[in-house]
This record gives structure tokens, C-alpha cells and sequence, in this order.
């Protein structure tokens, strides 16, 4: 549903911005006028809260949300228990029925989480995704990430528009701004940090951080498999060497703390 939308969108995104040869001379000075309009804009925490919820609102439209009694929101509501907060941050979750492995989660605490994701995680591992996700939040990697999509991408032309004042934004800005936040790509010290901050909020909240562990490895082990369609698998693992590192170094966290991983 998500493909099909944004391809559209994009469609359109085209027959938006072509314009014949003549009108180009003006369209590198709108550019420019653009351009400098961002870099004057200053976005506030209210702002982008407000841009935030406006994105979560809209994927949550153009996706299918399982409803509160599927077997799927079941599972996720009672693995959740609990966990209201992250930091001050409220979190709230819904289930994606979508054939994609993956999961994300925003700025704002929403957390959503793929279907196919939960067919081939068991709690544990589950668990572990959700508190890796969670750790960008805490660390403010999801909130940076998004505020740069915003002032280079969709935010650009509304600022430029309204002469460097926010404004609404299109259906197909907010496309792009929900894909971002799907397939948003951390460096390697950020997954890191997740990584470390996901461990804490999973200890804090009675969690078994072996999770973690385990869903790397279990992610690991079907990348490049066949029949796998999975943008997380590319966004976890985009380095083995350091993906092997992390799996690492979070074996022996959990082992130093005394914690048992779960026998399968």
C-alpha cells in the first residue's frame, strides 16, 4: 500500500516540477531564494512536534493498522505491558500488516512495527528490535534525522513558499517524510549508541536484553536470503564486520551483568 502510494505521489512529484526550457533561468533564481529562506528558517521543538505528528497521522492512514483485537496487536499490547515512556517521551505502538521485515520508531514515541517482523521474531527478539528502535529516540538520532529530512526535503519548498515561515505540507511532502522515517540509515556509532541505550530501557523495564543479541543474529542470518523482503535487514546491517562487533559486544554486556539468554 505504501509503495503504491509513494510511487504515485512521486508521479506526480514530477508532473509538479517540469517546466519547459525558457522558465529555467528563473526557476535557479527561486532555488536560490529558496535555499537561503531555509537557512534563515529556525524550527522550534513545537514545530517539529507538530510536523512529527502531522507524518505518524499520515502513515498511519496510507498503511493497514491491525485493529486492537488481531492476534498480531495482542501479542505486541502484551509484550508492551508496561512500557509507557521513554524518558519523558510517551510511546505507543500499532502493528503494520505489510509484508515488509521491519519496524521504526518516531520522534514523538510512536512505535510501529511490521507483521512480517513478528512471524519470524519470537518475544524475546521482538523485544530486542523494539529496544534497539526505542534507543534512537532516547538518543535523539530519529529526531536529527527527521529535522534534516525536513530543512533539506519537504520543509524547503513550504518555507520558500511562505518567504521563511513554516506551512503546511503537500500529501506528497509528507510521502517522503514517512518513508524517511521508515528507512531512516544511522552511522555506525549511532547504531552503536542505540544499541547501548536499547540494553538500559530493556533492563529498566524488565526486559531480557539477550534480545537484542538474538534478533541481530537471527536478522544477520537472513540477509540476502531469498523471499526476504526487508529494508531493516539493510539498515542493521550495512557492515559486517561491525555488525559482528556490535552482536559482540552486547554478548559479553549481557554476560558480565549476569543475565541468562533464554534457551530456545
Amino acid at each position: 500500500m505504501l509503495r503504491k502510494t509513494l510511487k504515485i505521489l512521486a508521479l506526480f512529484g514530477l508532473i509538479i516540477f517540469s517546466v519547459p526550457v525558457y522558465a529555467q533561468f528563473n526557476l535557479k533564481k527561486a532555488v536560490s531564494s529558496a535555499t537561503k529562506a531555509v537557512q534563515a528558517f529556525t524550527l522550534t521543538d513545537a514545530q517539529m512536534a507538530d510536523y512529527v505528528r502531522e507524518s505518524v497521522n499520515w502513515m498511519d492512514q496510507h498503511n493497514p493498522v491491525l485493529p486492537d483485537d488481531n492476534p498480531y496487536v495482542v501479542r505486541l499490547m502484551a509484550l508492551t505491558d508496561g512500557i509507557t515512556e521513554a524518558d519523558g517521551i510517551p510511546l505507543n505502538f500499532k502493528v503494520y500488516d505489510v509484508i515488509d521485515v521491519n519496524a521504526f520508531a518516531c520522534p514523538d514515541g510512536s512505535v510501529r512495527v511490521f507483521s512480517s517482523l513478528m512471524d519470524i521474531m519470537d518475544d524475546d527478539e521482538l523485544m530486542g528490535v523494539i529496544g534497539h528502535e526505542i534507543g534512537h529516540v532516547m538518543k535523539h538520532h530519529s529526531k536529527n534525522a527527521f529535522k534534516t529530512e525536513l530543512l533539506t526535503g519537504a520543509l524547503k519548498d513550504a518555507v520558500a513558499s511562505t518567504g521563511g515561515t513554516a506551512a503546511a505540507l503537500t500529501e506528497s511532502q509528507l510521502g517522503s517524510l514517512g518513508t524517511a522515517l521508515i528507512n531512516a540509515k544511522y552511522s555506525q556509532k549511532q547504531e552503536k549508541e542505540a544499541d547501548n541505550c536499547g540494553y538500559d530501557f530493556l533492563v529498566a523495564n524488565g526486559r531480557n536484553p539477550w534480545g537484542m543479541v538474538m534478533a541481530f543474529e537471527k536478522l544477520e542470518s537472513l540477509e540476502g536470503s531469498s523471499g526476504q523482503s526487508s529494508s531493516y535487514i539493510s539498515k542493521m546491517f550495512s557492515s559486517h564486520p561491525e555488525t559482528k562487533d556490535r552482536i559482540k559486544k552486547m554478548s559479553e554486556r549481557a554476560t558480565k551483568d549476569g543475565i541468562e539468554r533464554p534457551v530456545k
